[in-house]
């Protein structure tokens, strides 16, 4: 029962800071938003029994929210930034709306489709939370993924310095 009240606690908090994320025209408050939507959704992987993975989504994802912030610092001149317009609250519950009634009406395709995923038993789902676990997988079954993901991270990284050593005129 705590469980289930932490999950949707969790969720709604993930939820919440989603949006502020998206909302802000500050990136350093941008930044702030997604890290907090980060542990928020750390703090989901626990209560799914997967420890492993949320270690890794606070260091991995909170050390690349850095990163994402010195590009936003390279890449954009803060000073030029427009000022801040009011924001259309028709149009925002509008937008909900409508995202609402597209993810229920995907839900129902889905389930008439029959391609939802099974259930996972809870002692099935703690199994695979392990690191000898998901290390085994992805370094036999998704190799290949891994070192395209890898090869991407790279390319970008390379991208964005050679942006930010770019003079403006």
């Amino acid at each position: 029962m705590i469980a289930q009240f932490l999950f949707f606690l969790l969720a709604i908090v993930a939820v919440t800071a989603a949006l502020g994320m998206l909302l802000s025209r500050n990136p350093v408050t941008s930044a702030l938003w997604l890290i907090l939507n980060l542990f928020c959704i750390a703090g989901l992987y626990l209560t799914l029994h997967a420890q492993f993975i949320a270690v890794i989504q606070v260091l991995v994802y909170a050390g690349a929210i850095m990163v994402l912030f010195l590009f936003v610092i390279m890449l954009l001149n803060l000073a030029a930034l427009p000022a801040f317009r009011q924001v259309d609250l028709r149009r925002g519950v509008a937008f909900v709306l409508v995202m609402g009634v597209l993810a229920e009406l995907a839900y129902i395709t889905a389930m008439a489709a029959g391609v939802l995923p099974e259930p996972v038993p809870p002692e099935q789902a703690a199994q695979t939370g392990y690191a000898a676990e998901i290390a085994k997988e992805l370094f036999t079954r998704y190799a290949l993924p891994f070192e395209m993901v890898g090869v991407l991270l790279l390319a970008a990284t390379i991208g964005a310095v050679m942006f930010a050593k770019r003079r403006f005129v």
